[in-house]
């Protein structure tokens, strides 16, 4: 169920907009940050809002590699294996997270603390092999530096 002061932010984007389906990717995004996912209800709440057909908004939803239709971890990792990280080990942070999580690209774990996957590009390629966790950038990675990480994100 999307809260009151979520359909009142997305009054205040949509009146910022000429266009009111340009509000689109926005309103989803905002919406995820509330419950995790683009639901149904969100997805109808804001095609009703932009005066759209809801496969319209499905389709940016498809687009944007940032959003998702299915709740994640709390902890989402989002490693990148584009050309600059590969080629400084993002391959090999991606398996050693796997491994060390215990989940393959796309996967969350069963209790809801960790999803994990592979991403084409986040814009940290001077940092290469960079990857997110929810909207923290981490950089420069070594197996050392992702197990310390792992390990605080397990006991918070």
């Amino acid at each position: 169920m999307l809260s009151e002061s979520l359909k009142a932010k997305f009054d205040r984007v949509i009146a910022r907009y000429p266009l009111k389906r340009s509000a689109i990717v926005p309103l989803l995004l905002f919406a995820q940050d509330e419950i995790g996912y683009v639901s149904d209800e969100a997805v109808d709440e804001i095609a009703r809002r932009v005066e759209v057909h809801p496969i319209e908004v499905i389709e940016d939803i498809g687009y944007y590699s940032m959003l998702r239709r299915q709740p994640v971890g709390k902890h989402n990792f989002q490693v990148c294996t584009n050309i600059s990280c590969l080629l400084r080990g993002g391959e090999e942070i991606f398996e050693h997270c796997s491994k060390k999580l215990g989940l393959a690209h796309k996967q969350t774990a069963p209790d809801g603390k960790f999803s994990l996957e592979e991403v084409e590009c986040l814009g940290a390629c001077c940092g290469a092999p960079a990857m997110q966790v929810n909207y923290d950038y981490y950089e420069n990675l070594t197996p050392e530096k992702l197990d310390a990480l792992i390990e605080r994100l397990r006991k918070s």
